[in-house]
């Protein structure tokens, strides 16, 4: 049987035990928020714009960078590195959270979204190497291809990512302490 001792960090306390369940929860999350990615993806078929291939990037960052931190923490790692770490994550997910909403209001509307995945589609004609662009399929930024009450995948992508920011500094306030 695992006493809750084994599960402790080396040289727990308050403020070193608030930042590994930080790293392991934003970890963890992160995680199961790519595999869903992949799996709408992979599975579902349905296939990320641009705009949704460049939130994936704070995931990629959050899931190693945030390891590392409830490693460190396990492992008794200096305070300073773990300030960086987690202020680093807090910043990456706040930003990512802000690329969601934009991407959700392009989606509704409320904006002009970017221009190589929004706006009208113009014909190039016919020949050749014509023909062969018209057949390339183009995900666009501004149409959803699937919502759940009411939210596309952006929307639960900052909701998400703003939800780990928050977690994140959550864990700087356990590292002041």
């Amino acid at each position: 049987m695992v006493s809750e001792t084994t599960l402790r960090p080396a040289g727990a306390g308050a403020p070193r035990d608030m930042i590994f369940m930080a790293g392991v929860a934003i970890a963890a999350v992160a995680a199961a928020t790519l595999a869903g990615a992949w799996f709408f993806q992979l599975v579902l078929d349905i296939r990320p714009c641009p705009l949704c291939l460049e939130q994936r990037y704070a995931y990629y960052l959050a899931v190693p960078l945030a390891a590392l931190v409830a490693l460190g923490a396990a492992r008794g790692a200096p305070r300073g590195l773990l300030v960086a770490a987690l202020a680093i994550l807090a910043l990456a997910l706040a930003v990512n959270a802000g690329l969601g909403v934009y991407h959700a209001g392009v989606e509704w509307g409320w904006w002009p979204g970017p221009s190589d995945c929004t706006g009208p589609i113009t014909d190039l004609g016919g020949g050749g190497l014509l023909d062969t662009l018209n057949k390339v399929k183009v995900i666009r930024c501004d149409e959803v291809q699937w919502r759940f009450l009411g939210l596309s995948l952006a929307g639960y992508n900052a909701l998400i990512s703003l939800g780990l920011a928050a977690l994140a500094a959550s864990g700087l306030r356990g590292a002041r302490g």
